[in-house]
């Protein structure tokens, strides 16, 4: 007999805390004949710690994506999507990749200063910065700390190429510094839309800006002058799927100018997460959708691999790699241009900008 589903707490994607795979102890709910585990989960505060990290700019050399340096804010996500890759990288902070990941937030309020100083050094030379690359830049926290607000004026003054991904429309409150860019082709946003659904937008990313809301921020973004591409993230075998054709048109007619999108990932603890979810919110429907994902996964829940770990492989993954094609050429959808690298101006050692 399979566990009873548990309880969604009000606001929040995941289900439980389940352990993380360096935690050296577990933890596991015991039925203490009060009825405790069949009681409805209180409210979860967010609560915020300082981040202590001495740099801030991450390398990578992932060729599955198209950038090899971002800025990230914040640790943990209070958008609460269930399906984030990111999710697993709290376990590194000591917290669970479940509801900690979105409750236990981590600020760096240094940020702006140290990405200033890493970028006068004598050495660096400049490439496209993806800002939110691990969790949103924009995320409901932002709107009283400001930070992505002045990484970004740090990035404007250097004429530094940047990419910005979000969910979230207050990406608007900065398209003053965004549209100063663009005009030099120093700058892109690119808004993540999983599904047109709000009843289920709701439920999978419960924090994150509603479908209608992203959609209206991709007009605004595009009105002012920045280009936007829009990334159908992540596909979700039998629950989104569908959707992708109706969806990149839907982003098409709002402005979008570029297009691309990433097959469900489900590393380490998200796997488990995700499980939870669909036997809770999709029951009927969870064993298809486990199916699926298997099918385009060689057998497993998630391959890893550079090359497919985005895309997927198999017959399923290349229906879905066909469609998107097809639908993107159809409706326009162009390949976003380099953003400039010419023009950058290394801050001085303080902070500030040289003269000449």
């Amino acid at each position: 007999m399979s566990a009873p589903p548990h309880r969604p707490v009000r606001g929040r994607g995941a289900l439980t805390n389940p352990d993380n795979r360096f935690s050296a102890e577990a933890r596991a709910a015991v039925d203490d004949g009060w009825g405790s585990l069949e009681a409805p989960p209180g409210p979860i505060a967010t609560t915020l710690e300082r981040d202590t990290s001495r740099t801030v700019i991450s390398r990578n050399d992932s060729p599955d994506v198209p950038f090899d340096r971002s800025v990230n804010p914040y640790r943990g996500c209070e958008h609460g999507c269930v399906y984030c890759y990111a999710r697993p990288t709290h376990a590194w902070l000591g917290y669970s990749p479940g509801l900690e990941f979105e409750t236990r937030l981590l600020y760096k309020p240094d940020a702006p200063e140290q990405l200033a100083a890493e970028l006068a050094a004598p050495g660096y030379r400049p490439a496209p910065l993806m800002l939110g690359a691990n969790t949103d830049a924009y995320q409901p926290v932002e709107r009283e700390l400001r930070l992505t607000r002045r990484v970004l004026e740090v990035l404007a003054e250097a004429r530094h190429p940047l990419f910005v991904v979000t969910k979230s429309a207050l990406v608007e409150r900065d398209l003053d510094l965004l549209a100063g860019l663009a005009e030099r082709n120093l700058a892109r946003v690119v808004v993540s839309l999983t599904t047109l659904d709000p009843e289920l937008a709701r439920r999978l990313e419960p924090r994150a800006a509603t479908p209608a809301r992203r959609l209206e921020t991709i007009r605004r973004v595009t009105a002012a002058g920045v280009p936007v591409s829009v990334l159908a993230a992540p596909v979700i075998p039998v629950l989104t799927d569908p959707e992708l054709e109706r969806l990149l048109a839907a982003a098409r007619a709002a402005g979008a100018r570029h297009a691309g999108y990433v097959l469900l990932r489900l590393p380490h603890e998200t796997r488990e997460l995700f499980d939870d979810w669909l036997r809770t919110h999709a029951p009927l429907q969870a064993e298809h959708v486990l199916s699926r994902i298997r099918d385009s996964r060689g057998g497993k829940a998630y391959d890893a691999d550079f090359g497919t770990r985005m895309r997927g492989s198999g017959p399923f993954a290349d229906l879905i790699r066909q469609r998107f094609r097809l639908a993107a050429r159809r409706l326009g959808y162009t390949d976003p241009e380099p953003l400039a690298c010419d023009l950058f101006r290394r801050p001085s050692p303080g902070g500030q900008l040289g003269l000449f």
